[in-house]
């Protein structure tokens, strides 16, 4: 992997009709890779647009980022032949893991700057899109989420461009630290500490919060197996 983590490909979509053995299903994670220039926006890159808008659209989710190391893992570790966009995202990073990306950290890429604003949620879109029904709760084992940006500072960018860390504000707070304590190993005092780090959204605070009360019956409960 190169030294310098850098934007491998650059990923625009919008709302498409697709079909499978389930039937037909109205998506955009069937994303059109781009070669050249793409322009950021205050609220995502030009030209993008979401189906979802309950689960998806919002500031904080401008910019969905995957990295090339999840890829190498899916394919060697479990044979699923999955190639860079295969999940809607937008960016995928190589030469970086997520235990080198923290909640919070303001990055440069292109003309753009950008904030880490959560790790990704999988969810049964991603799971119909690869075709394993136990994709989601794979995905939490494995914790190889992927995450959110927002976009700080509004440019251009495009493959091949370099992923420049400018400040890092929680570096206790990294993608799969995250993860681990919403899914996998609740831990109250880890998780206040969490819910008051800057830069992080609202969401995962308030779940956290519930789940300090209500472990058990949390929604996450269900996402281990």
């Amino acid at each position: 992997m190169p030294l310098q983590p850098s934007l491998h490909s650059l990923f625009i979509g919008r709302p498409k009709t697709l079909r499978d053995e389930r039937g037909t299903w109205r998506s955009s994670i069937c994303r059109d890779r781009v070669e050249g220039l793409v322009r950021v926006e205050p609220g995502s890159l030009t030209g993008d647009q979401v189906t979802d808008l309950k689960h998806h659209g919002t500031p904080d989710q401008a910019v969905c980022v995957h990295l090339l190391d999840h890829y190498r893992f899916w394919n060697e570790r479990y044979g699923i032949a999955l190639e860079p966009g295969s999940l809607g995202e937008n960016f995928v990073l190589d030469g970086i893991t997520e235990e080198e990306v923290c909640a919070g950290d303001v990055v440069a890429v292109g003309s753009a700057v950008f904030q880490v604003s959560a790790p990704r949620v999988p969810c049964s879109t991603q799971s119909r899109r690869v075709g394993r029904k136990d994709w989601v709760k794979l995905t939490v084992r494995e914790n190889r989420t992927g995450f959110y940006l927002r976009v700080l500072q509004p440019g251009a960018v495009q493959p091949g461009d370099a992923w420049e860390l400018r400040e890092r504000l929680n570096p206790e707070g990294t993608i799969p630290a995250l993860n681990r304590v919403m899914y996998l190993e609740f831990d109250p005092d880890f998780a206040d500490r969490v819910a008051r780090m800057p830069g992080l959204v609202p969401w995962w605070s308030e779940q956290l919060a519930q789940k300090a009360v209500q472990q058990a019956k949390h929604w996450t409960a269900g996402m281990q197996g």
